[in-house]
């Protein structure tokens, strides 16, 4: 193996992203279509609406950042393809997930769009719950402080030095409290994410997937829940369903890469926090970023 395809998830995204892969073939239909499912003009948000319904004209809000990023995100794969581009591992952080059972085609367009919109209002709708990102920190004191109190969790296990910690907003403050490390950021969000205070919007989520069929990847992919490669669309299925509860083991999938002996990572979508996260912690692996057309030579 030797190239991989990665997918940014909530946090990456920003306004105007849509406009640099407007001339990409079949963008304006697409967001129509995700327009029309969402029941506002998704290509507004993502360019910056001036409606006064701030839950509906955000793109942060997360009912709308995860169509938007998965639109954005599947549009360039689409093109990768056309242009006869391959991988030979998929991965994304949290909603990037499905973005990359779309490229590994696991499940197509319309099923993963069906499957985002329901996930992101589900998410939107848990709420109750915070998280906050912790840097520059030493992992034995903060899993000690974790098993010390059983209402929080560490959701977004992003590299050797940067985590999210969710659960109940009293018990997140409490350990931003206690644990010494470089810098504890909250992040403004509607719920405890990637967490067990996620298990009953979880379990609606699980139920529609057990309604679907996921075909078996064409490549490997390597899911949050349980990041080793996979191709059995059953057992992909069965990670997704885990997910929303357990969290994003990205620091071990960037492991994984490097026992996969990957040397180049693409990271599809706005920005470059995957590809950062990457080079700092992985040796002799180059990274690039493809946002827009321009990237992809068009």
């Amino acid at each position: 193996m030797s190239i991989a395809w990665v997918f940014p998830g909530q946090g990456s995204q920003k306004q105007g992203m849509a406009e640099p892969i407007l001339k990409l073939n079949g963008a304006t239909e697409r967001f129509d279509l995700a327009s029309q499912s969402l029941g506002r003009d998704l290509l507004e948000i993502c360019q910056g609406s001036n409606s006064k319904n701030h839950q509906k004209s955000d793109l942060n809000a997360t009912e709308n950042t995860q169509p938007a990023l998965f639109v954005v995100e599947s549009l360039i794969v689409d093109e990768l393809r056309r242009q006869g581009e391959k991988a030979s591992l998929m991965a994304g952080h949290s909603l990037g997930e499905l973005v990359a059972l779309y490229a590994a085609e696991v499940i197509d367009f319309n099923t993963g769009l069906k499957l985002i919109l329901r996930r992101s209002e589900l998410m939107a709708n848990a709420g109750g719950g915070a998280m906050s990102a912790v840097l520059g920190f030493d992992r034995a004191e903060l899993e000690s402080l974790i098993a010390d109190n059983q209402d929080v969790v560490i959701a977004n296990d992003n590299s050797s030095l940067q985590v999210v910690i969710s659960g109940a907003p009293e018990a997140v403050q409490k350990i931003s409290n206690q644990i010494t490390c470089k810098r504890i950021v909250p992040l403004p969000v509607s719920g405890a994410f990637h967490s067990p205070f996620m298990a009953s919007a979880a379990k609606v989520f699980a139920d529609e997937l057990d309604q679907l069929t996921f075909q078996n990847a064409t490549v490997p992919v390597l899911s949050n829940a349980d990041p080793t490669p996979s191709c059995d669309g059953e057992i992909l299925k069965e990670r997704l369903k885990q997910q929303m509860t357990t969290g994003v083991r990205w620091r071990e999938a960037m492991d994984a890469m490097q026992t996969l002996k990957i040397k180049n990572v693409i990271e599809i979508g706005p920005g470059n926090v995957l590809s950062g996260l990457i080079k700092r912690s992985l040796n002799g692996v180059t990274t690039k970023q493809i946002g827009t057309a321009k990237d992809l030579g068009l």
